[in-house]
């Protein structure tokens, strides 16, 4: 917390913290994961870097750069001795004036880490999970900037979340103002038709995953066609696979939307996506050894 190691019972704030009345807060999703030369986090740079960029989208003076991040990173994975975590930096608008304007308020970070699995589950990263379309329209761009993974914006996906999980699915998929697919609630969502794979633009008011980057690069590597383009709800029916991508979800295949189910349930192309995920976030793929960042 504010560039000092902190133990986790002290890492506290005071309950008129700006940001928690006001949700003026921007955050990152890291993970941590075992290689054969020990913990090696996965695209930290690329991460903390766009952690800087939604605080400069919302004018935060940020006290850090991105060198002194990566290092407290480090730093703090070494004095928890935990060799697969999720990482979570968040700067935020601290105890100041009350308020909505948060220029009163100093800026402060910290950055934490625990074990945390799949977010979707084991069992949905090998056999799918099933999400609904959900009432809740992703925010727009006119009223909050999807490209800051901003605190705020996530109110929108709670929202999405519960309402899934309340009529018992697993997951939800929100679409746009424009009635277009955008993102789940915390991933972004691929389709694979006829052998050729798409996922929305950043036009549609989704956040540019990192994960979603990845994906990218390995449909080129694997000589897949792909595309970014809108689609509609209707064409997430007639999907052969569909998949979300996020850090907390990894690659997870879709394998029934709002009771239909979607391809055979074999997911070919999501199962090779997988594997050379797998193989690049645990350092046995050298083609991806750039990605990995690891402790001294």
């Amino acid at each position: 917390m504010d560039g000092k190691l902190v133990p986790w019972d002290e890492a506290r704030v005071h309950v008129l913290t700006h940001a928690l009345h006001y949700g003026y807060a921007v955050f990152e999703g890291i993970r941590c994961h075992k290689t054969e030369r020990g913990p090696a986090v996965f695209r930290l740079d690329e991460h903390m870097t766009r952690f800087l960029q939604s605080a400069q989208i919302y004018r935060m003076k940020m006290p850090f750069d991105l060198p002194a991040l990566r290092q407290a990173t480090l730093e703090l994975i070494a004095a928890n001795h935990i060799p697969e975590a999720y990482i979570r930096p968040i700067a935020y608008s601290g105890y100041g004036q009350m308020g909505l304007d948060p220029t009163q308020s100093k800026i402060q970070v910290a950055i934490g880490m625990w074990e945390w699995g799949a977010y979707l589950g084991a069992a949905g990263v090998e056999k799918g999970v099933r999400a609904t379309v959900s009432s809740w329209v992703r925010m727009d761009s006119r009223s909050l900037p999807p490209q800051a993974k901003c605190a705020a914006n996530y109110a929108n996906s709670a929202l999405a979340k519960m309402e899934a999980v309340s009529g018992g699915y697993d997951e939800a998929i929100l679409l746009n103002s424009q009635g277009m697919v955008a993102e789940g609630p915390g991933e972004n969502i691929f389709r694979i038709k006829h052998g050729i794979v798409s996922t929305p633009p950043a036009s549609s008011g989704i956040l540019r995953g990192v994960t979603r980057d990845s994906v990218i690069r390995f449909l080129v590597d694997e000589g897949l066609e792909f595309r970014r383009n809108d689609f509609t709800r209707e064409e997430l029916f007639t999907s052969d696979e569909l998949f979300y991508t996020g850090t907390a979800a990894g690659i997870t295949p879709i394998r029934e939307v709002d009771g239909r189910a979607i391809g055979t349930g074999a997911y070919p192309i999501t199962k090779r996506l997988q594997a050379r995920y797998e193989d690049a976030i645990h350092g046995r793929s050298p083609q991806y050894a750039g990605w990995l960042t690891y402790g001294t």
